[in-house]
């Protein structure tokens, strides 16, 4: 995979423009409208102050949830609007949801240096999902330059994350969008070696992808998770009622067979925390592979398991970690996933967390200034790292 580069938003000369700043601000919300995690907003401030104090009006956009293109009270951008005025110390007004209609542009039109304003639910717009070139181009004309920092959408072929780079030049990377852009090519093109994949979670095929993509710059794959019980099933264990994608298991038989023939270690789960149910009180033991009674589950590795992952984590120069060790929200199958998150964390090695579940892992245990980088992309990352082409990025001018 060539090296790629794109046009920076360092490189833009932003006084006195209008800045039309894609952001993924779909923040999780509770059931009477609060933020309950502020990450994505949190991960857009160095570009929204950047733009600020350069001078731009900046004009932020973003979707919430998937209105299906309807007007929805509880998906509308308000209590992110709330949050930005906090971070930032002045009000971010909300546009209304008619957010290309006149008054919105008159809106824009008075923004003066240094002012935000935010624009509602792109999703309460059915042209935003469908690319409609007319709703593209209607956003375009809110904005003078064009700025995608959105990268965990940037899979996606929607109206502001691609269609409207059609209509407004220059388009280039904020500085969340360039991180993301550098770390995961790092993994494809130039990783160090030892290289090693800690790939966890429940499901073996939205890994398969990555693996395929990555099998030659592995020097070891350790496989935890719910995802191991396939690989164990295809070796011809038995596992009992644990999680299995038996339509996967040709596929994941022939990745065995690729790992021993180009030499690569495959590390899966020798000894498992095993329970009836899956639920806090349940009763757990520990048991080898072999052991796995017909009517438990398995949901957590073990202790041995856990001293073999983590002797190869501290022997890597570089760590991708994709998916939790076990059912990491329960507290008895929890440990798996910290002991390995705190061996990646003191490693010393370039560390890439992808995936929503393995960054709330590495939040709750405080680990995440100990991360090289937590890609803020769920699908986005896996698709780039399984080497497609993101629609978002292809969009964006190159440097």
């Amino acid at each position: 995979m060539a090296a790629i580069k794109k046009l920076s938003i360092k490189q833009l000369k932003l006084k006195g423009k209008k800045v039309f700043l894609r952001l993924d601000l779909n923040v999780p919300l509770s059931e009477n409208g609060a933020i309950t995690d502020q990450t994505r907003i949190l991960a857009a401030l160095p570009t929204i102050k950047y733009i600020i104090d350069q001078g731009g009006h900046l004009i932020i956009s973003s979707h919430l949830g998937r209105p299906a293109g309807k007007v929805q009270p509880n998906l509308s951008l308000k209590p992110v609007a709330h949050a930005l005025s906090s971070h930032l110390g002045k009000e971010v007004p909300l546009a209304p949801h008619y957010s290309l209609g006149e008054k919105v542009l008159q809106m824009v039109n008075s923004l003066q240096k240094g002012d935000v304003l935010l624009l509602e639910n792109l999703r309460f717009y059915k042209g935003e999902t469908q690319n409609d070139p007319e709703f593209a181009q209607a956003l375009a004309a809110f904005g003078d330059v064009y700025v995608n920092d959105a990268f965990g959408v940037s899979h996606r072929a929607h109206a502001s994350v691609c269609g409207i780079t059609q209509f407004i030049k220059p388009c280039a990377a904020g500085f969340l969008m360039g991180k993301e852009i550098e770390h995961l090519s790092r993994l494809i093109s130039k990783p160090a070696r030892p290289f090693i994949a800690l790939l966890g979670g429940a499901k073996v095929s939205d890994k398969l992808g990555i693996i395929e993509n990555l099998m030659e710059k592995f020097d070891a794959l350790l496989i935890g998770g719910g995802m191991a019980y396939t690989f164990l099933m295809a070796k011809g264990f038995e596992v009992g009622r644990s999680i299995v994608e038996k339509d996967k298991l040709d596929t994941t038989s022939s990745i065995i067979k690729s790992t021993d023939i180009r030499g690569i270690k495959l590390e899966l789960t020798e000894d498992h925390v095993i329970a009836r149910e899956l639920k806090d009180a349940a009763q757990t033991t520990v048991v080898n592979t072999s052991d796995i009674p017909e009517d438990w589950l398995a949901l957590d590795i073990g202790p041995r398991t856990i001293e073999l992952f983590i002797k190869e984590i501290m022997n890597a120069k570089t760590i991708l970690w994709n998916g939790p060790m076990g059912v990491f929200e329960i507290e008895a199958f929890r440990a798996g996933t910290e002991a390995v998150g705190r061996a990646v964390a003191e490693s010393g090695a370039v560390s890439v967390v992808c995936g929503g579940d393995t960054a709330a892992a590495v939040n709750s245990l405080g680990l995440a200034h100990k991360m090289t980088h937590i890609s803020t992309g769920g699908g986005a990352a896996l698709e780039f790292l399984e080497g497609e082409e993101l629609p978002g990025i292809a969009a964006l001018d190159d440097a």
